[in-house]
């Protein structure tokens, strides 16, 4: 938990929704969320022994520029929750439009996503993906509990980037950005 002063009176964020308190409707809720177009991201790791660990999210923001900083959420019953907790570093590999197929492979349950997958460690052993449009490795700093979600913070320790396009997700499924000039010349 963070140690930020509350309102009197008001509830605990962390809680608020885990205690049927709220009004919201969950489904529409995250419809709602949905309209908000994000990029997506394959969050790796590595347990203890080394093996590596990855995941699709779309929850990936930047926080601070000076320090360099990130944060992710994944929610609290994720099978790699603990993997995740317990490693010193994390890379968020931003994906391309081109790999769709990597982002599905990632967000769904499998004991070995990482076959077939080109791959190189980087720094605490958190894989960084080949092809990636952008890797951030980033050293944890810390976690904070939000509801049904554990956000990680990182310290961004390297980083590359290219000028591929990115994958994008809206409303539940993926697409891709077209730019002002793009648009006018589709037919």
């Amino acid at each position: 938990m963070n140690d930020l002063p509350q309102q009197p009176g008001a509830p605990d964020p962390a809680n608020e929704f885990a205690s049927d308190s709220s009004s919201i409707d969950p489904r529409d809720f995250r419809n709602a969320l949905g309209t908000y177009a994000t990029g997506v991201a394959i969050i790796t790791a590595a347990a203890p022994d080394g093996k590596p660990y990855g995941l699709t999210c779309n929850s990936f923001a930047s926080v601070s520029l000076n320090p360099p900083l990130v944060l992710w959420s994944l929610v609290v019953y994720s099978a790699s929750l603990t993997i995740f907790q317990n490693a010193s570093h994390f890379t968020v590999n931003v994906l391309g439009a081109s790999q769709q197929a990597l982002a599905t492979k990632f967000a769904k349950s499998s004991d070995d996503k990482f076959i077939g997958v080109d791959w190189a460690p980087g720094l605490g052993g958190a894989p960084v993906l080949a092809e990636s449009v952008a890797n951030f490795q980033c050293r944890s700093v810390n976690r904070y509990y939000g509801g049904d979600h554990v956000i990680f913070l990182g310290a961004v320790e390297a980083y590359t980037y290219s000028t591929k396009e990115p994958l994008l997700f809206a409303r539940g499924a993926f697409g891709r950005f077209l730019a002002d000039d793009e648009r006018k010349t589709s037919p």
